[in-house]
């Protein structure tokens, strides 16, 4: 069977069973008909051993990166694109023929084209929850849709608020509010970020990267209160699509 694999897919990440991209491109490659293409999870505890990962599949083609190795796998990179040095994070490697592994982010991207269609003229600033590497490339996607943001984590730093300080006056200041953290992933669905979900209204974005559950508790609270809400299913499509693109050239 060996010598049929023409084109070696995967995921790295930690904890991954849950994960969309294997589903997603196995059927993609079944119903395109790609014969010997194949997609497989790389689930490691540390970073530290990526490298044999790509020591030990010589045939791997591409990979996508989830959390939480995003940022911690770029020093094990050859190259990096200008968007993804820019990010920060990376959640598409392409390995080209020699052997050379290129880092780039297509998160951005997939965020960007889901999130453009909800906007309108008043939505002028956003809120992200979290500061890992998903919340980067939502963080780049703003800065090239000209809307101004600010992070919330559990300490305040600069262009970082901490979630005590929302209020009303926040909510009325932000307009769209993203949860790019993992709480609320499923299994742990009965978690949502602590913030005053009273305060959203129908003018407010909730989105959350989040797709498992389809509606989280952090939408679901926000919906309750008018507010328009999309999950991350969208943007997964888009990002693994951008991926499959840039395997592929």
């Amino acid at each position: 069977m060996q010598d049929t694999i023409r084109k070696r897919f995967g995921l790295l990440g930690r904890n991954i069973n849950y994960s969309f991209s294997k589903g997603y491109f196995i059927e993609k490659f079944d119903t395109e008909k790609l014969e010997g293409y194949t997609y497989e999870n790389f689930d490691i505890q540390e970073i530290t051993t990526f490298p044999e990962i790509i020591k030990t599949n010589p045939d791997l083609k591409g990979l996508n990166v989830t959390i939480p190795y995003k940022e911690t796998v770029i020093p094990f990179l050859d190259k990096l694109s200008k968007k993804a040095r820019v990010i920060g994070a990376v959640n598409t490697i392409k390995i080209n023929k020699k052997g050379k592994l290129k880092g780039y982010n297509t998160d951005y991207y997939g965020f960007k084209k889901s999130l453009k269609p909800l906007l309108q003229p008043h939505h002028k600033k956003a809120l992200i929850l979290g500061t890992g590497g998903a919340s980067k490339g939502v963080a780049f996607a703003l800065d090239e849709l000209g809307i101004l943001y600010t992070f919330v984590s559990r300490q305040a730093k600069e262009n970082t608020i901490d979630y005590s300080q929302i209020n009303t006056a926040t909510f009325d200041e932000y307009q769209i509010i993203i949860n790019s953290t993992p709480v609320g992933t499923s299994p742990n669905t009965e978690a949502f970020p602590l913030i005053p979900y009273e305060y959203f209204t129908k003018k407010h974005i909730a989105y959350d990267l989040i797709y498992n559950p389809a509606e989280t508790l952090f939408l679901k609270k926000a919906s309750e209160q008018g507010a328009q809400t999309k999950n991350g299913l969208d943007m997964l499509v888009f990002q693994a699509e951008k991926a499959w693109e840039i395997w592929n050239r």
